[in-house]
């Protein structure tokens, strides 16, 4: 039997309303604004039809559509809700930095830099806060194509003193981890948020875990099962393919008991995913705000990057970094997971100046 599905996807970004004489809709309630939008409809897999509607027009046209439309442009338009980290809350108006920690000996960013040195990796952490990173994400497993898996007892030993640490300073803390039971001592020790690149699929206790802890969650897409996450089916197409799988984890953790104001998605910027699939993602990202939850976007010196630039390797890919993070925040995405902090918080700085600036622009509406 085939399957309708819709989509409405933000293809006209603005900085600021009055650039489209108020008729630009703001993303969910951050500060990038879309004043046109194409309609997809998807049957079987195909797209049969797609049409393109102004911000006003599309208002208007949501009573002849199915429920599904109504329900995706309420979506974009709702403000997200703050993260509630212990005594710290995260708002998400506009773009917020998460600063990585790999406490592996085989990360593909940084060649084990950190693993089993806690004289580099605090002080590594501390200058990430000091930086401007609004909270950390610790993990001890690399999930790289062809990493192998970690045994639980010494991802535990990775992460937890680091997690002890980082707690006694009273900073923001997310757990980067596919086990429940580390999820569940991490969170003991002290962190706030579980990141689980399976999107809480490795193990069937995840789901209930996470829902019990009632603390903020982050599903993430990758195509693949088991230990290999890279390896999947393929896709008819990346874009709504992906958006249509991160809708039905959204709903299998909401109907977990997961409290959906603390879901956080993630599309998965290099798991199982070609460099021209990537880009797909990366261009297409003002969709998912249809979902309706916070976004988070990890492309920080992914392997795309040295795949655009002659093949630079991971510790030379800033660059190439920090133009897709602006990317992100072009789109609208509150959470940018990267490895270079400083870099990136002052890119943060002055995306928002700039933005900040085309708001209180009203020098082209007063010459006409």
């Amino acid at each position: 039997m085939s399957t309708t599905s819709l989509y409405l996807r933000p293809i006209a970004l603005a900085e600021s309303p009055q650039s489209e004489e108020g008729e630009a809709l703001r993303l969910a309630g951050g500060l990038v604004y879309a004043s046109r939008f194409a309609l997809i409809v998807r049957e079987g897999g195909k797209i049969t039809r797609r049409e393109r509607f102004s911000a006003k027009q599309l208002e208007s046209a949501l009573i002849g559509l199915p429920d599904e439309a109504a329900v995706q442009w309420e979506a974009l338009k709702a403000p997200r809700g703050e993260l509630k980290c212990g005594a710290r809350t995260i708002r998400l108006e506009s773009p917020q930095v998460m600063g990585i920690l790999n406490l592996t000996p085989d990360s593909f960013s940084d060649g084990g830099e950190f693993f089993d040195k806690p004289e580099v990796a605090f002080p590594h952490a501390a200058m990430m806060l000091e930086a401007g990173a609004a909270l950390v994400d610790v993990g001890g497993e690399s999930t790289r194509p062809g990493a192998a898996a970690v045994w639980e007892g010494d991802e535990l030993k990775r992460v937890i003193p680091a997690v002890e640490h980082l707690a006694a300073t009273g900073a923001a803390i997310s757990i980067d981890t596919r086990r429940p039971a580390v999820m569940e001592a991490a969170l003991k020790a002290g962190a706030n948020i579980i990141n689980d690149v399976s999107g809480l699929r490795h193990d069937p206790r995840s789901l209930e875990f996470a829902a019990r802890s009632e603390v903020p969650v982050v599903l993430m897409h990758a195509p693949g099962e088991g230990e290999n996450l890279h390896d999947g089916p393929g896709y008819t197409d990346v874009v709504l393919d992906v958006f249509d799988w991160l809708k039905a984890r959204r709903d299998a953790a909401i109907a977990a008991g997961i409290a959906r104001e603390r879901i956080i998605l993630d599309p998965g910027i290099g798991f199982g995913k070609s460099v021209a699939e990537n880009l797909a993602l990366m261009n297409a990202l003002p969709l998912f705000h249809a979902l309706g939850q916070p976004l988070l976007v990890g492309a920080s010196r992914k392997r795309m990057i040295g795949a655009l630039s002659n093949e630079a390797p991971s510790h030379k890919r800033l660059g190439g970094s920090l133009a897709l993070a602006m990317k992100a925040m072009d789109a609208g995405v509150q959470l940018l997971r990267v490895h270079d902090v400083p870099e990136t918080v002052q890119a943060v700085h002055v995306w928002r100046g700039m933005r900040d600036a085309a708001l209180t622009d009203f020098g082209q509406l007063s010459q006409i």
